[in-house]
Formats: structure tokens, C-alpha cells, sequence
């Protein structure tokens, strides 16, 4: 007998591992990250951040719930991009939902050594030898919790929820309230800030931490009614989370004590705490909230890294499930534990410790791949209107002609703005995995089972390259010469989002591949 996900989750729970996801470390690093960057007008680099993620949110809106399995993402594109691009996009985004988990690890530890002194390297923010035991072990107790079944971790989910919720709006009251500088929304450097506010985006952690809506598609297969919930549990996520963002940004910049702005924003430190909020609270001297911020610093993040701890495990499982991993990736307790899963990811997700040691470092990493998996959901949207325009969908977005295009420019100018570095990170691996599936197909020749797909993952090549091409030659910002001005190379990021669009849709497999997915579906007895 073959042992199933159990479909157990209801809205509550969907909408709070979304938020759970988009409510972690974000807002504990975030607003300072972002201020070093773009001064005031980080509050727009959120509100870029928040209608990008709208954008692609509403795209899976209506993608997500025709795929409710475990790790949907790595089936939507299997489907319509065949075989070989699904095992790719399986392996990015099995890379992309382990290192959440580290990460958020990584802030809880960040924030405990104020208190517990030895995690860190001194003020270098990189976690010391003991830093890394207690990473291994904290991450550990993360995956344990999986073995308690996902009616239980979700029931964690929504009781943490309304705390990570509480906490940041309660210090936005409370900062304002004791401390209000309007005019510190004018101390910037124009040019740089402007620059600085795209920049953001993609580097201070912004985008980062709108990633968290597609935890309610990932648990999809486990969810009670999938059609309805995933796209309210998707949007609401998104547009709480936004709002909860821009208000933080706001009040941090308000907030701070104009004499410790003398440098500007970009030389603004706190020496010996690892915390903005919890910084301002202490000079305030508004003691007890920063003992709660503090104690906000274990329970946001370690939320966090339970709510993506449970995605990676069910990551792991859509990885065996579209054969780019063992077949044993796919084993379910009785209980409905994917408990393969949970051990693959635990001990993957450790490794992360180790070239990224810094919360700041892996996030730069962790937005570029993730914005480029997630770019998959307009190009899958507007195929399936094509090649089953009858299909049932639970909610069907409006303007998706629009929209969709939208999205994807927008996904493909974030990645562009984490920069060069990481974009050759993240495109050394992608070309690797692919060189190493090309491999297999040649030594297994006629004997594979399916043929290679080649010419559905054509797209990919001058997308990939071209971004490549565009950031090295692009703004000094971004890590390139400096030969392509900011604008400019924005406005080829665009044009090049577009032409690889049209191909990618141009290459997908034929309609009645597509067909036959759903109709397996039917026959399985999965609802929409």
C-alpha cells in the first residue's frame, strides 16, 4: 500500500505558514540593511520588493492550486518544460528551500549571542565554532518537530503566528510613540540612494522576506480544500506582510535618534548588538521592549525555520516524485511523515552553515535563486490558458496577459539586482546540474527511459547568459565595469525578460502532454 501526505491543513494553517515564512529575520536585519543601502527611501525598496512578489504571488494564485501536491513548484515546471527542465528547477529549488531553515538558524544565533557571548566571530557577524554546534543542533530540533505530524506543526504554526504578528506591530507603536524625527527622512545622498533603492531589493533582505507565500502552495497536497484556500492564503500573506514591512521601514527611519546620524545612514552601527530594533530600544531606553525583541529574536526566526524546515522536507519528496532525485526521496511514515525528506534536508541544510556562515551572506544567495525559480509560475500560467483553456480552476486570475509579463520582468530585474556575484553562483550550479544530466543521457544512450528534451529548455541559454552578459558589464553597484549605465542595463533586463518568454512559450511540450497530466490527475482522485 502506498503511503500518502495526509490532507489535514485548513486555511488558518496555509495562511500562517505563508505568513510564518514572510514574518522571520526579515524584520529583525531587514530595515537597517536596506537604510546602509538607500537611506529613506528604503521604504520604496519594500514597497518594489511587496508589488513584486504581488505580482508573482497572483500568478501562482492560480498556477498553485492546480498542482496541490507536496514541492509543487517542481511539478508545474515538469509539466509544461518536460522532464529535463523539471529535474533542474526540482534541484534549484531544492537548494532554494534547505537554505531558508540555516538561515533563519543563523538570525536566531545572530540575536543570542548578546546574551549567550561565543556564537559569533567578535562584531564580524560569522558564527564561531561553537556558533556552528549550536547552528547544527538548533536545526536539528527544527526537522525533529516534523515527526509530529503537519495537523500538529501547523496548529504551531498559527499559534506562533499571532505572536510574529504581534510583536513587530507593538514596536512600531511604541518606537514612534517614544521617539518621532520626521526629518530623518531627508538625510540621503540622491544619486547613490536612488541606485541603492533598487539595490536593496534583492540584497538587504527584502525580497527575502516576502518569500514565504509559497508555503501555502507547497503544502498543498496536504491541504483540505486547495482550490479555495492557496490563492486567499497566497494574496492575504502578501498583502499583510507588505503593509507590516513599509510601516517597520517607517519606523525605524523615525524613530532613530538624530545624533546618531551625524555620518548618515550608510556609517550607522551598533556596536556589540546584533539588532536594530532591539539597538533603538536599548537608547531609548525603553528596556522591556528590547528584552521582548530579544526574546521575539528566537521565536520570529525559529518559526521561520520551522515553517521552511516542513517545505524542505516536502521539497525533498517532489524531487524523487519527478525523478531528479533517488526514488526513496519519495517515502512517507504511517503517519504521514515524509521522513526521507526530513533527513535529506537536515543534513543538507547544515552544510549551508559552512560557506555561508552569516545571515547577510546566504541571504544575497538565497533571493537571486529564488526569484529565478519562482519566474517559472507567469511563463506555466499563460501556457496552461493555452493548452487547456477549459481546465477547472479554482480562481482564475484577472488581466493574466498583463500580469504574467509583468511578473516575470520584475523576477528577472531582482535577480539581475543581487549582482554579479551571486547570478555567476547560481548560474555555475544550473549549468552544472544540466552538464551532468547530458552526461547520463549519453552513457545511458537508447536504454533511458525518457528522451533528454532538449528543445524544451532552450530558452533557458540566452536568458541566463544574457543576465550574466548584462550584469558584467552593468553598474559597478552591481559588482560589473560600469560600461552599461544603471537604467539602461534595466531597461535590457526587460527586454530580455520578454524575448525569453516568448520563446520559453514557443518550446513548451505539446498540449496534449499537458492534457494527459491532469487527466492523471482526475484518475487519481485529486481535487482541485
Amino acid at each position: 500500500m502506498v503511503k500518502k501526505l495526509k490532507r489535514e491543513v485548513g486555511f488558518s494553517g496555509l495562511i500562517f505558514a505563508s505568513l510564518g515564512g514572510i514574518i522571520g529575520s526579515g524584520w529583525l536585519f531587514g530595515p537597517l540593511n536596506a537604510a546602509h543601502i538607500a537611506g529613506p527611501l528604503s521604504i520604496f525598496s519594500w514597497l518594489i520588493g511587496a508589488v513584486t512578489i504581488l505580482f508573482l504571488g497572483l500568478t501562482y494564485a492560480e498556477v498553485g492550486p492546480l498542482f496541490p501536491r507536496a514541492g509543487a513548484a517542481a511539478h508545474i515546471a515538469n509539466v509544461v518544460h518536460g522532464n529535463l527542465l523539471g529535474k533542474i528547477w526540482a534541484w534549484l529549488l531544492f537548494m532554494f528551500y534547505i537554505a531558508i531553515a540555516p538561515v533563519e538558524v543563523i538570525a536566531v544565533l545572530t540575536y543570542a549571542d548578546n546574551y549567550i557571548p561565543g556564537l559569533l566571530l567578535g562584531n564580524t557577524g560569522l558564527l564561531s565554532g561553537f556558533g556552528l554546534l549550536a547552528a547544527v543542533v538548533l536545526l536539528g530540533l527544527m526537522f525533529l518537530l516534523n515527526f509530529l505530524g503537519i495537523k500538529r506543526v501547523t496548529q504551531i504554526f498559527t499559534s506562533l503566528g499571532w505572536w510574529k504578528l504581534a510583536v513587530p506591530v507593538l514596536t512600531i507603536i511604541v518606537l514612534v510613540a517614544f521617539s518621532y524625527h520626521p526629518e530623518n527622512l531627508h538625510i540621503m545622498h540622491m544619486k547613490e540612494n536612488v541606485h541603492g533603492m533598487f539595490v536593496a531589493v534583492a540584497s538587504s533582505g527584502i525580497v527575502f522576506s516576502y518569500l514565504g507565500f509559497r508555503q501555502a502552495i507547497e503544502l498543498g497536497g496536504e491541504s483540505k480544500n486547495p482550490g479555495k484556500h492557496i490563492p486567499l492564503a497566497v494574496i492575504g500573506s502578501i498583502v499583510i506582510g507588505g503593509c507590516l514591512y513599509v510601516a517597520l521601514q517607517w519606523a525605524f527611519l523615525v524613530s532613530m535618534p538624530p545624533d546618531q546620524l551625524t555620518q548618515g545612514w550608510t556609517k550607522l552601527s551598533f556596536t556589540g548588538v546584533f539588532g536594530p530594533f532591539a539597538a533603538v530600544a536599548g537608547m531609548l531606553g525603553i528596556t522591556w521592549l528590547a528584552v521582548l525583541i530579544y526574546a521575539d529574536a528566537l521565536i520570529s526566526p525559529g518559526g521561520t525555520a520551522l515553517v521552511y524546515a516542513t517545505s524542505a522536507a516536502r521539497a525533498v519528496v517532489a524531487n524523487g516524485e519527478v525523478k531528479a532525485g533517488p526514488s526513496f526521496f519519495t517515502k512517507i511514515s504511517e503517519g504521514g511523515v515524509p521522513w526521507v525528506g526530513v533527513i535529506v534536508a537536515y543534513v543538507i541544510g547544515c552544510l549551508y552553515f559552512l560557506p555561508f556562515p552569516s545571515w547577510q551572506k546566504l541571504v544575497g544567495f538565497i533571493t537571486t535563486i529564488s526569484v529565478i525559480t519562482y519566474g517559472i509560475g507567469p511563463i506555466v500560467l499563460l501556457q496552461l490558458r493555452r493548452s487547456v483553456p477549459d481546465l477547472k480552476r479554482p480562481f482564475r486570475l484577472w488581466g493574466a496577459h498583463i500580469i504574467a509579463p509583468i511578473a516575470f520582468i520584475l523576477s528577472s530585474l531582482v535577480a539581475y539586482w543581487g549582482g554579479l556575484q551571486a547570478l555567476s553562483y547560481i548560474f555555475g550550479v544550473l549549468f552544472a546540474i544540466l552538464f551532468i544530466y547530458w552526461m547520463v543521457h549519453l552513457i545511458r544512450g537508447k536504454s533511458g527511459d525518457k528522451p533528454l528534451g532538449f528543445k524544451h529548455i532552450t530558452w533557458i541559454f540566452p536568458y541566463f547568459i544574457g543576465l550574466w552578459i548584462l550584469s558584467w558589464f552593468g553598474p559597478k553597484v552591481l559588482g560589473g565595469t560600469g560600461d552599461i549605465p544603471f537604467y539602461l542595463s534595466m531597461l535590457l533586463v526587460a527586454i530580455l525578460a520578454i524575448i525569453c518568454m516568448i520563446w520559453a512559450l514557443k518550446v513548451t511540450v505539446p498540449d496534449g502532454r499537458v492534457t494527459d497530466y491532469f487527466a492523471a490527475m482526475d484518475h487519481e482522485g485529486i481535487d482541485l
